[in-house]
């Protein structure tokens, strides 16, 4: 992989938020298949069978087996996994599997490091995957699982959090907790509508579906971002997934921020989740090379292309400054978006993004902005891939673009 990644949206319609970071996390599944340890004894094939039958009992809803793979004197460990296997009921499961990457064994315990890996049926091309540190003991010459935990890098899971919701539409597939099968109704519902906007605007191959994870708190969202949930306090949803992936690569995932999105309107929602689809379609062609207000300003093109809403209304911090006469003297820079800086620098950044995009759209036509966007991705790294991108595909130079982007801030904002 070249790169990961996460973006957010904002609760009024401006865009809200990037950070280049990850793929980080995915949830407890697989079918069952180990790579070797650095330990191939007897013992360690004997630790590996368990978490492969431990794997196996997941993927086949098989409560009894799950459960035989616990120390029979680990209650609290049987009685959270008991609930843990509960709560997955609705998730539908392609596969599950523990991917053993070290064994450190001292007598009757050892402690495995692994990547549990996922697939929903139906939805992932491929698995996604998150590391684990699992500890089991030996008893009575049999060996057990007695600790499951995220290991460093990994994030707790949806399920981990409570009982999955299952919604299926249109679009793609809503998993929640905590929420109301009314609420993961119009999630649904509104995915249904940004999948053939996104699809409409960006051309070519992509999944055409996504997956939106709901979780029930602001809290909940941070744990499974492994993250803080201040900095995520204002942002309706999340996209995170493998930048630049090439064939196969894991399928992104949508996480919703509850109390940001559910204090928008329908125009704001569906906005947040044409946006966050975008990114959906855009991942395989967005790599280091992509600077963020292409990917960002991209996504929000898309969002409100179509739509009859005012610039002022879409961009009301950019227009602020135009007013009063201190335009951008340039394209932000990545670090311009980062996280815990300032929030109308922040809401700037997007609108110049968007409107950077909208002038391509505009004066060079939509097919020259995709085909702009995929040449800057494609490039072999960020220094000179904007620049070589605007000379052969727009024919122009950075300094020209960004004196019309000036001019066009003017005519669309004051």
């Amino acid at each position: 992989m070249t790169g990961q990644g996460r973006t957010a949206r904002g609760p009024h319609g401006g865009a809200r938020r990037c950070a280049a970071v990850l793929w980080l996390a995915a949830l407890l599944l697989a079918s069952a298949c180990s790579a070797p340890s650095k330990t191939p004894d007897a013992a360690t094939g004997a630790v590996r069978a368990v978490l492969d039958r431990w794997a196996a009992a997941v993927l086949d809803r098989d409560e009894h087996a799950y459960l035989a793979a616990l120390d029979p004197a680990a209650t609290a460990l049987r009685a959270t996994a008991r609930a843990e296997f509960e709560n997955l009921a609705e998730v539908p499961l392609g596969s599950w599997e523990y991917r053993l990457t070290d064994v450190a064994r001292a007598g009757g315990r050892a402690t495995v490091r692994a990547e549990l890996r996922y697939r929903l049926d139906g939805y992932d091309s491929a698995p996604v995957s998150t590391p684990r540190v699992l500890e089991l003991g030996e008893r009575a010459g049999r060996w057990y699982v007695t600790g499951d935990r995220p290991d460093k890098g990994g994030t707790r899971q949806l399920w981990e959090q409570g009982a999955v919701r299952a919604v299926r539409g249109a679009g793609g597939l809503v998993l929640g907790v905590g929420q109301s099968d009314e609420r993961l109704r119009g999630i649904a519902d509104s995915a249904g509508l940004a999948v053939p906007a996104v699809d409409d605007a960006w051309p070519g191959s992509w999944s055409r579906r996504v997956v939106v994870f709901v979780p029930g708190s602001l809290e909940a969202m941070g744990g499974l971002l492994g993250a803080s949930p201040a900095g995520y306090r204002g942002i309706a949803a999340v996209t995170t997934g493998e930048t630049g992936g090439a064939g196969a690569s894991p399928a992104d995932r949508i996480i919703v921020n509850p109390d940001a999105y559910g204090a928008l309107g329908d125009f704001g929602r569906r906005i947040v989740l044409t946006h966050e689809t975008t990114h959906v379609a855009t991942r395989a062609a967005t790599s280091a090379a992509t600077p963020t207000w292409l990917s960002e300003g991209f996504a929000d093109w898309v969002a409100y292309r179509g739509t009859d809403r005012p610039a002022g209304r879409i961009a009301p911090e950019l227009q602020l400054a135009v007013r009063r006469g201190e335009p951008p003297a340039a394209l932000p820079s990545d670090e311009d978006f980062a996280f815990g800086g300032d929030a109308d620098r922040l809401a700037r950044s997007y609108e110049s993004g968007w409107l950077a995009c909208e002038l391509i759209a505009g004066d060079w036509g939509e097919k020259r902005l995709t085909d702009f966007y995929r040449a800057v991705g494609a490039h072999g790294g960020r220094d000179g891939a904007v620049e070589k991108a605007m000379n052969d595909v727009l024919s122009t130079t950075p300094d020209d673009f960004t004196a019309r982007w000036r001019a066009y801030l003017r005519e669309r904002l004051a």
